[in-house]
């Protein structure tokens, strides 16, 4: 795809309705020769509009008229060149956490081990640790009450939803570039990733980042197609182990993502993806007509369950209960 059609498509099918500033920078872009030729002359896969503008927030840009932030890109182009070399998107969005619990919980209260590839700072692996609320059913809290991050989520087609938290005794994961929770820089990248105007998105990204303090996740370094094995194999044996990943296997080249249903296969453990439609095949019939901005399909083992959009506000299942 080229750099503006990229851009057009980011503004016109993922930020409108949520980030009017986003939209209007984005299709400023798209439209300007000056910006898309600074762009092009980054390497293809860091040539991203959330890294892109990620990298500019990251260095004070703040929201205003698309001139200006033509004029901030242009000024400062070398340091945003400079983040968007050295840094990834690496999104950690928590709110996905209550799309994906309906999976996570099924075991009820019995013990489970958790790894999360493309984990980012692990923020996805407290899931025990958030209170969550569908549609306009009773909250559903960690065992010793409330949490400070409280989690909304919309659904249709009456999911499995849990009664419970998963009982969770051992978290992982798995990034190319793990942040860490205890580093204000790396913190800040993450708040820098979310977009303007969600201020919900980022106090409940600072609760969650507050809360993994608490108890660090083990983070590696590694690229899952040939360290994720090693982590599943680490976990306790005696007890489910769930794989999952949201929004990461759309990054990986196209032999690689051919290659992960089978790898997972071969590994003793459950998993769970939760991306784009046409990213993984799902080897099934035809998936089922969705919202019309549908973004991400929900899959259990390999079978595809629900669509959920990008930041968790909503589920809408079709698969087996």
């Amino acid at each position: 795809m080229e750099t503006a059609d990229r851009y057009r498509a980011f503004a016109e099918q993922e930020v409108r309705g949520y980030s009017p500033c986003y939209e209007h920078w984005c299709l400023g872009i798209a439209g300007d020769t000056e910006l898309l030729a600074l762009i092009d002359t980054l390497p293809v896969h860091k040539r991203q509009p959330n890294l892109i503008l990620g990298a500019a927030r990251y260095l004070g840009v703040t929201v205003g008229p698309f001139e200006e932030f033509k004029d901030f890109l242009i000024t400062n182009w070398p340091g945003i060149r400079d983040v968007a070399t050295t840094r990834r998107t690496q999104t950690n969005e928590v709110g996905r956490t209550a799309t994906l619990l309906p999976l996570l919980a099924r075991h009820g209260s019995d013990p489970v081990a958790l790894i999360e590839f493309g984990a980012s700072a692990g923020l996805c692996l407290y899931p025990d640790r958030y209170s969550y609320t569908y549609d306009d059913g009773p909250a559903l809290d960690p065992r010793d009450g409330r949490s400070t991050v409280v989690l909304p989520c919309a659904t249709t087609g009456n999911p499995p939803l849990p009664t419970e938290l998963p009982n969770v005794v051992h978290r992982a994961g798995i990034d190319l570039n793990p942040l860490d929770v205890r580093d204000p820089e790396d913190v800040r990248w993450l708040e820098s990733l979310v977009w303007p105007e969600q201020r919900n998105r980022l106090d409940r990204l600072r609760r969650a980042a507050a809360i993994a303090r608490e108890n660090p996740p083990h983070l590696v370094r590694g690229d899952l197609s040939n360290a994720l094995a090693d982590l599943v194999h680490e976990a306790p044996s005696d007890i489910p182990v769930i794989v999952f990943g949201s929004a990461v296997l759309l990054y990986l080249a196209r032999t690689d993502r051919a290659a992960f249903p089978a790898m997972m296969r071969e590994l003793p453990c459950e998993w769970i993806t939760n991306e784009p439609p046409g990213v993984v095949d799902f080897a099934t019939d035809a998936l089922p007509a969705g919202p019309a901005d549908v973004h991400l399909v929900l899959a259990s083992n390999g079978v595809p369950m629900a669509y959920t959009r990008p930041h968790g506000q909503s589920l809408d299942w079709f698969g087996k209960r």
